[in-house]
């Protein structure tokens, strides 16, 4: 049982440094195409409070549904937009890179939009991070920055305080408690209470991405597409259903119940905590997040 375990370890590190390693912003395949009408590699979901307007965040821009349920393009950006946080109605922030050909520094910093993703402004370290991870939570911006490993924290976007430096995918921040913060490593759940100054090493079970909304409502989805929750915390994890399309490339919970997922072929929402769920937008099959 200890050797059994001790392979499914290993494994699933191995499939979580897979997902790291696909998530390079270098990969030189963004496609300068004049129309898009297929969306893929996923970097981000998110649902504007005002309207409830899903917008997914690619490797070719920002993408939303129109009335037909295709979708389309947000603005005329076709960065590829890496993390990806909606902090309220019509307010996002994002990180990422211009699109191939595209004047610019290669990381475009911290970038923030207020109309919905239609523009963005920069807002600081242009040139210097590239935040693959983005919460907004007690009015900070926790950014997980891939450019040195480095969790960092913003209270207005310009300003930053510097965090702990490990290896991770993604972050959530506990939403009754600033300094609780949890990220995605290849050895589990790692955390922190000191608002992300120090994280402890990683604890089973291995995640890919975590979305933390309502304090009761943890929500995990693992390197097969596998949707847990957790009402602790994340001591005690419940394993609840696997989304379709196989490896996930996003997670964002807007509720306790309400749970969006993007894999390899669509982005996925649930109603009814993770139980089941039903496709919202069709994705082009990609290589990854």
């Amino acid at each position: 049982m200890k050797t059994h375990r001790a392979v499914q370890v290993a494994t699933t590190a191995v499939a979580l440094g897979l997902t790291l390693a696909a998530c390079s912003g270098d990969d030189g395949d963004t496609d300068s195409s004049a129309a898009v009408t297929t969306v893929s590699h996923i970097h981000g979901l998110g649902l504007d409070p005002s309207d409830q307007r899903l917008y997914v965040a690619t490797h070719e821009g920002i993408y939303t549904p129109d009335a037909k349920g295709d979708p389309t393009l947000v603005g005329d950006s076709k960065d590829d937009f890496m993390g990806f946080t909606v902090a309220r109605s019509k307010t996002f922030y994002a990180s990422g890179h211009p699109a191939s050909g595209a004047d610019g520094p290669g990381n475009k910093g911290l970038i923030k939009s207020t109309d919905a993703g239609r523009t963005w402004k920069s807002l600081s370290l242009s040139g210097k991070s590239d935040f693959h991870a983005l919460d907004y939570a007690h009015g900070t911006v926790y950014g997980y920055d891939s450019t040195g490993g480095l969790l960092r924290t913003s209270k207005d976007g310009t300003t930053w305080k510097d965090g702990a430096t490990f290896q991770a995918l993604d972050i959530a921040v506990d939403p009754d408690d600033a300094d609780l913060v949890l990220a995605t490593t290849a050895g589990g759940v790692a955390r922190s209470t000191d608002g992300g100054k120090t994280f402890t090493k990683g604890k089973q079970p291995v995640m890919a991405f975590l979305s933390w909304k309502v304090k009761s409502a943890l929500y995990g989805i693992d390197t097969s597409g596998r949707v847990s929750r957790s009402t602790d915390g994340g001591a005690t994890w419940e394993k609840l259903a696997t989304v379709p399309g196989g490896q996930p490339q996003a997670l964002t919970a807007v509720d306790a119940e309400r749970i969006l997922a993007a894999t390899r072929n669509g982005v996925y929402e649930s109603k009814d905590g993770g139980k089941t769920f039903a496709k919202r937008l069709a994705v082009e099959s990609s290589g990854g997040h």
